[in-house]
């Protein structure tokens, strides 16, 4: 089970992989805000996707918000990683809404408002929501309409829903990003490092609000085309 529940503790969301997970803490708790932050090709949309199947495969209903696929091409492209979501889809489990990337401030103002106004028709209905990306709407309008849209998402994620973001590394400053994270529940950092010659993607938990266990720690992985996430150990990556 993806989803598990500790009595006299939160309902956590886990990736799937036993191994991902215990980097976690444990899991990510039920009802928190999820920022996953990166630079291009770092692995955001991938373990954006890993959490989705996690989701599904415990009995949670996802929504699945794309600025980088259509329809077809997200399923397609799950399937190719060995998260194959398609049942749930046809089942109704999984509902995914492609999205246009905003090209202007009037646009990206106008997708914030119909993402929240969404999310309201959503509500009981689905457990975990997932945007990906964040990055051409907060790109366009700037700092203070994205933490308005922020904010507003923190209402829907106080009455138990879990939502995920992806946002590149170069949306903003550092110093609004400190105020993003400050807003978020949980926080993951992705990287590209070079390490004997390869390049490898690098995920750093770097909050986790709630979690079971201590986080902190670093993720190191490729993404297979037939396996998905292949966690690469540390020693070995740096050998």
């Amino acid at each position: 089970m993806a989803v598990s529940e500790v009595e006299g503790e939160r309902r956590v969301i886990s990736t799937g992989s036993t191994e991902i997970d215990k980097k976690l803490g444990g899991g990510i708790p039920e009802g928190s805000l999820i920022m996953i932050e990166g630079e291009s090709n770092a692995g955001k949309s991938v373990v954006s996707q890993q959490f989705t199947h996690g989701a599904l495969t415990s009995g949670s209903r996802v929504a699945f918000y794309t600025t980088e696929n259509t329809t077809r091409s997200l399923l397609r492209q799950m399937k190719s990683l060995s998260l194959d979501v398609t049942d749930y889809f046809l089942l109704g489990a999984l509902n995914i809404y492609p999205v246009p990337a905003a090209m202007t401030a009037e646009a990206a103002l106008t997708a914030f408002d119909k993402l929240l106004a969404h999310f309201g028709r959503l509500q009981g209905r689905y457990d975990c929501i997932f945007i990906d990306s964040l990055t051409s709407f907060a790109s366009q309008v700037g700092e203070s309409p994205t933490l308005a849209f922020l904010t507003a998402v923190k209402s829907f994620v106080d009455q138990n829903m879990t939502i995920f973001l992806t946002i590149h590394s170069a949306a903003f400053e550092e110093q609004m990003f400190s105020r993003l994270r400050s807003l978020c529940d949980a926080h993951l950092r992705l990287r590209v490092e070079e390490m004997r010659d390869k390049l490898l993607k690098v995920m750093e938990v770097a909050k986790v609000r709630g979690a079971q266990k201590l986080t902190g720690n670093i993720v190191t992985f490729e993404v297979d085309p037939g396996l998905g996430m292949k966690i690469i150990p540390v020693s070995r990556a740096q050998a």
